[in-house]
């Protein structure tokens, strides 16, 4: 990940539609679990500036792990229970069955070895624990946020499931989010290749866009779909 993008990430993640409302889906997954708040363990891998702890947090005791301590010196005041410097693509310095809860938010896309990155995540995962991971999605989207992220590629919902399962993990719920917003963004995936100058930098404005209300309004009338799919 370019090392600019941490910076970024902290001045945006708490108003920016796409962090906000992945943060209520996430949520909502996790109400679903009923989880023990004083009890159940999360582990948030490649955690960035934290901005997931937010819900992490609301829903048991949030283990941070990143493999960047500059993420963790900017992000203090998020409310881990405790941070890890380490690689989320090597074996993690955690014992076997430690977590009930998995998180892999945005990860598995920067790892050359996905599968192996998975089957730590496993391990590390209790019997009848969850693994909760997002990953951006159809090769045909790609673009400049994906090069300056480090992404080795992006998923197909079939893609995803079978590097999960190779893990040893069972797939219980599997699909996309922001369908409303894909046309869209691949209109403008299609504008950045043809005239990369017309969006130069309008992935990475820390200053809020007029729209920021209205695509966080289209993106979370989704969040009852997710809820009956779930």
């Amino acid at each position: 990940m370019d090392a600019s993008f941490h910076a970024f990430e902290k001045e945006v993640e708490d108003w920016h539609w796409w962090y906000r409302v992945r943060r209520d889906i996430l949520d909502q997954q996790l109400a679903r679990l009923q989880l023990d708040p004083a009890r159940a363990r999360l582990l948030d891998v490649g955690c960035g500036t934290g901005g997931s702890s937010l819900t992490l947090a609301r829903h048991g005791q949030a283990v941070a792990l990143d493999r960047s301590p500059e993420s963790f010196r900017i992000s203090l005041d998020r409310p881990y229970t405790h941070r890890v410097v380490a690689s989320a693509g090597a074996t993690l310095p955690f014992a076997d069955a430690s977590f009930d809860v998995v998180c892999a938010l945005d990860i598995l896309e920067h790892l050359d070895d996905d599968v192996a990155a998975a089957q730590e995540l496993y391990r590390v995962c209790k019997p009848g624990g969850t693994i909760i991971a997002y990953v951006p999605a159809f090769q045909m989207l790609w673009g400049y946020n994906d090069d300056y992220s480090h992404h080795k590629r992006r998923y197909v919902k079939s893609q995803l499931s079978g590097v999960l399962i190779r893990a040893g993990f069972e797939v219980t719920e599997s699909g996309y989010f922001n369908a409303v917003l894909f046309l869209p963004t691949l209109a403008a995936r299609l504008v950045q290749r043809v005239a990369p100058r017309l969006t130069d930098g309008m992935e990475h404005s820390t200053k809020p866009s007029r729209f920021n209300g209205v695509l966080t309004s289209l993106f979370r009338a989704e969040l009852p779909l997710l809820r009956r799919r779930g």
